[in-house]
């Protein structure tokens, strides 16, 4: 209707008018208006916000694109070109004072073309793209535009400089923070190891001696199991993923220890009563420990070990055949 700063009536044009507000008088009467209702104009909204939405866009990736460019950059180059454009502006001070009222100015004096000049300029341009501003050398004319461009490019590089040497440090104390974390994740898996052979041989000599009652040693067999097949897994995590796996020596005794332990728990198995029935959660456990067993072999793994540890692996494989 005309009207644009306007207040909300939830009873419409007639809550409008009975408020007493002023109202268009064109040749839309109020009852034409609330007697026949018609769709108001509209905007057609969606070629604008397809615009604007694909110029934000491009920006963001425009954005996206410096950032990833930036980044592959090697702090060593980033500072070359930091140092480049400092010395390239000192030589755009130094010919802007070839031109009358244009360049720096040095204890009220023009900066000329001479050698003085020159390293004044120079001097100049890095007081400027590190933020200094000692005010000695000042620019005049063109000079001061150059001198806005020197210091924000400046300091968007040295920035940039910066953070890559932040990154960097950050780097290696995430490095080292994951060879520690590494290295006693392995001591844990040899230790928990060793504990479950022992578990496991405590057990199959209780069952073949008759000591302890049956029950108890089954809930015995079936926890140590659940921790076998846990530490199992990790095993064969670090088998099939090679850019982690410990050096050969460590490996080599994890899987003897490994070898042990499987062992141990065939024997385990075939030493409980005849009348013992295997419980549903030690028979999928079982499973789950044949299966991941028969996947470390000297064929299975993908890197390549010694030879050494391929007898151990295939010694592996072979009691998980008898598991199964």
């Amino acid at each position: 209707m005309g009207y644009t700063n306007v207040r909300h009536y939830h009873g419409g044009l007639a809550d409008w008018q009975e408020y007493g507000a002023p109202l268009d008088s064109g040749s839309l009467s109020i009852d034409t208006v609330v007697s026949k209702p018609g769709p108001l104009p509209s905007r057609d909204l969606s070629a604008e916000t397809n615009t604007s939405f694909t110029a934000r866009l491009r920006r963001f990736q425009l954005a996206d694109r410096l950032a990833d460019f930036i980044d592959r950059q090697s702090t060593v180059r980033l500072f070359l070109v930091w140092m480049g454009m400092t010395l390239a502006f000192g030589a755009i001070y130094w010919l802007a004072g070839l031109f009358h009222h244009s360049g720096l100015l040095e204890t009220g004096r023009w900066i000329d073309g001479s050698e003085h000049g020159l390293w004044s300029a120079i001097y100049f341009s890095f007081v400027t793209v590190t933020s200094v501003g000692y005010g000695d050398v000042v620019p005049r004319g063109v000079a001061r535009v150059a001198a806005i461009s020197e210091a924000v490019t400046g300091l968007l590089i040295f920035g940039a400089v910066v953070a890559k040497f932040v990154s960097r440090r950050q780097d290696e104390v995430v490095r080292e923070i994951h060879r520690v974390t590494f290295d006693e994740r392995i001591d844990r898996i040899q230790t928990n190891l060793r504990m479950l052979l022992s578990e496991l041989q405590s057990i199959a000599m209780m069952y073949d001696d008759g000591i302890g009652r049956v029950e108890r040693l089954n809930a015995r067999l079936e926890s140590a199991t659940l921790v076998f097949a846990a530490e199992l897994r990790t095993v064969h995590y670090l088998l099939y993923r090679p850019a982690q796996a410990p050096a050969e020596p460590v490996l080599e005794g994890i899987l003897a220890s490994l070898a042990s332990a499987l062992q141990a728990l065939y024997d385990c198995l075939h030493s409980r009563p005849d009348e013992v029935v295997n419980s549903p959660l030690l028979v999928e456990t079982v499973k789950t420990l044949s299966r991941l067993a028969s996947e470390i072999c000297g064929n299975c793994v993908p890197a390549v070990y010694a030879p050494g540890l391929t007898l151990w692996m295939d010694r592996i494989q072979e009691i998980a055949a008898r598991l199964a």
